[in-house]
C-alpha cells in the first residue's frame, strides 16, 4: 500500500521534469527554424550598448566606482533582454488558446503547475541563447567580462531564474484579462518602468528615496545586482539574489498555474 504513496510524488516531480524537457526542446526547434529572430531582438541590446554605453563611457557623467561604464551597463542590458522575451510569452499561452492546444493540454493529466514551468524555463532557455549573442557584441564593443565556467554557469541560472518570473508574471496577466491586445498594452505599460526602476542603467545610490524602494521590490534589480557581480566582479548580495529570485519564480509559477483554468474559459 506505501509504493503508490511513495511513487505519486515521484511520478509527479517526473512529469514536471519531463514537461520543462519537452518545451525546452521545442524552443531550440524554434531557435533553429528562425534563426533571423535571434538576429532581430539583438537589435535593440546593441544600439543600448553602442549608443548608450559608448556615449556614456566618454562622459564619464555615472559614477560606477571605478568600473568602465560599458562594462557596468553590459549586465543590465542581459536582463533588458531576457526581460522583453519573457514578458509576452502569455501571448503564446492566449494563442495557444485560441488555436485550441491549451485545452488539449489541460485534458491531459499533466499537473497545470507542470505546464507553466515548462513555459517559465523555456522562456528561460531563450534568454539564455538571447544573452549568448548579447555578451559576444558587448565583447566586441570592449567591455571586460568575467567568462569562467562557474560565473557563466552562475549566469544562466540567474536568468533562467528572472525569465521563469517575468513569464510566470506574463501568464498571469493573460490568466486576468483574457485578451492579446490588452496584454500586449500591459506588457508594453510595464516593461521600460521596471527596467528603468532597476539598477541596469545607474547605481543605486543615484536613485532619489521613492525610487529606491521601488528598486527593493523590483525583482530585475536583483537579477542585474547578480549578474554584474558574476560577469564584472561588482560587489553582489549573491545569497539575497538568488534567494529572492528563486522565491519570486516559485510563487509567480504557483500564481499562474492557479489562474490557468481562466484561459480554457475566457
Amino acid at each position: 500500500m506505501t509504493v503508490p504513496i511513495e511513487a505519486s510524488p515521484l511520478r509527479a516531480v517526473g512529469t514536471v521534469f519531463s514537461r520543462v524537457y519537452t518545451m525546452c526542446l521545442v524552443e531550440v526547434q524554434k531557435l533553429r527554424h528562425d534563426r533571423t529572430e535571434l538576429v532581430t531582438r539583438a537589435v535593440q541590446p546593441t544600439l543600448w550598448l553602442l549608443v548608450f554605453g559608448q556615449v556614456f563611457t566618454q562622459l564619464h557623467a555615472i559614477p560606477t566606482g571605478g568600473t568602465p561604464y560599458l562594462d557596468f551597463l553590459a549586465p543590465g542590458i542581459l536582463a533588458q533582454s531576457a526581460l522583453f522575451i519573457a514578458i509576452f510569452y502569455g501571448i503564446q499561452i492566449i494563442w495557444e488558446r485560441d488555436a485550441g492546444v491549451l485545452a488539449k493540454l489541460m485534458a491531459t493529466p499533466t499537473p497545470r503547475v507542470a505546464l507553466v514551468a515548462a513555459k517559465a524555463f523555456a522562456a528561460g532557455l531563450r534568454a539564455v541563447v538571447q544573452a549568448v549573442a548579447v555578451m559576444v557584441i558587448a565583447l566586441l564593443l570592449g567591455a571586460d567580462l568575467r567568462l569562467d565556467p562557474l560565473r557563466l554557469l552562475g549566469m544562466v541560472v540567474v536568468l533562467v531564474l528572472g525569465s521563469a518570473f517575468f513569464c510566470c508574471l506574463s501568464i498571469t496577466i493573460a490568466g486576468l484579462v483574457l485578451s492579446r491586445d490588452r496584454l500586449l498594452g500591459i506588457g508594453q505599460a510595464i516593461t521600460m518602468p521596471l527596467f528603468f526602476a532597476s539598477n541596469a542603467l545607474y547605481p543605486v545610490e543615484l536613485m532619489p528615496g521613492w525610487l529606491k524602494v521601488v528598486n527593493h521590490i523590483n525583482p530585475l534589480s536583483y537579477e542585474v545586482e547578480a549578474l554584474r557581480g558574476l560577469l564584472v566582479g561588482s560587489p553582489a548580495r549573491f545569497g539575497v539574489c538568488f534567494g529572492v529570485l528563486f522565491v519570486a519564480a516559485a510563487a509567480m509559477i504557483t500564481v499562474a498555474a492557479a489562474l490557468l483554468p481562466r484561459l480554457t474559459k475566457g
